[in-house]
């Protein structure tokens, strides 16, 4: 048996329970990994409260995208991984417990220097920033990319990220407290959406030659402007809509500046797709981490027992960076 936070109906944060669970059995091409640390997402969120589904094959009332932890057992003839690794991993769910299993793929190497908790902080966060930037987007070195919500999980990521590839990235917040964090990780300017006019300043910002790609978790009312910024040819990525799913596209100006128009969901898409990310952050990402070009930014612990305090601090958004539960 293990302990897990269990999801007990749905609700707020107090629905969290620690419960004990059966350990999860290994199939073939996964491995097991006792967890040391798990990272906290909002989607972590919406499943909670009953709005965000487990696909197939994945615990429905245990939630938890990534951990970092230690491989105890291997079931993949050919794998790179034996008991004993250091891995940090992106799951389809169940992180919150003491064990998971997890295709073999989907794990990716503790970069050296980092502890679990840092190494928790990574996967769910850098596989959507990559498989959106530099896959959907086709990011190229030189280019402006602007991130709306830089000092969430998503934002302190894709910041460094672009940056350690050769781009400037621009982005939103909501205090100057979080604009000035943003700006320290490098981002070029960071604007302060609760006082200032993001169109208007990240124009100004760029000699008014505009962003060639703008990935988005707002939606609603930021849209027009986000068309309204892109340059022609840019892209919009969207990973989110947090300020509604219903928005006013200008389709002249989409058919003027050839604009692309798209978006994506993580957590469904098979192994295959996934693996082909790790490899791709492995080779491209890994090394700034191991150097501290791109270092993890975790803003808070809490045990795992403590998970309703963690999904409330998350609610709240007075964080900057992740959140991550300790195990064990």
């Amino acid at each position: 048996m293990m302990r897990a936070i269990v999801i007990t109906s749905p609700g707020g944060p107090e629905v969290l329970k620690v419960q004990e669970r059966e350990m999860p059995r290994t199939s073939e091409g996964e491995v097991l990994i006792e967890v040391k640390a798990a990272g906290i997402n909002r989607p972590d969120i919406f499943q909670r409260k009953g709005n965000y589904p487990a696909p197939p094959g994945v615990p429905d009332d245990i939630p938890g995208l990534e951990i970092a932890g230690i491989i105890k057992e291997v079931k993949e003839k050919t794998s790179r991984w034996k008991p004993g690794d250091r891995v940090c991993a992106l799951l389809g769910g169940g992180g919150y417990a003491e064990y998971v299993t997890v295709p073999a793929g989907q794990c990716l190497p503790i970069p050296e220097g980092l502890d679990f908790t840092e190494a928790a902080s990574l996967p769910e966060t850098f596989f959507t920033v990559w498989t959106n930037v530099f896959d959907r987007a086709s990011f190229k070195s030189g280019e402006n990319v602007l991130v709306h919500g830089g000092t969430s999980g998503i934002g302190v990521a894709a910041i460094q990220m672009v940056k350690a590839m050769g781009g400037k990235a621009y982005t939103t917040a909501g205090s100057a407290e979080k604009c000035l964090f943003a700006e320290q990780i490098g981002a070029e300017k960071a604007v302060n959406y609760r006082e200032e006019d993001f169109e208007k300043i990240l124009m100004d910002a760029t000699g008014n030659e505009g962003i060639d790609i703008i990935l988005d978790m707002i939606g609603g009312d930021y849209t027009p402007k986000n068309i309204n910024l892109l340059k022609t040819e840019g892209r919009m990525v969207m990973i989110n809509a947090m300020k509604g799913k219903i928005a006013e596209v200008d389709l002249l100006k989409v058919m003027r500046k050839r604009l692309v128009i798209t978006g994506s969901t993580l957590r469904a898409r098979d192994h295959v797709f996934k693996q082909a990310i790790a490899e791709k952050l492995e080779r491209n990402i890994w090394p700034f981490l191991a150097d501290n070009t791109i270092k993890p930014i975790v803003h808070k612990t809490f045990p795992l027992e403590n998970a309703a305090e963690a999904h409330a601090l998350m609610e709240s958004s007075n964080h900057i960076g992740k959140i991550v539960l300790t195990v064990g």
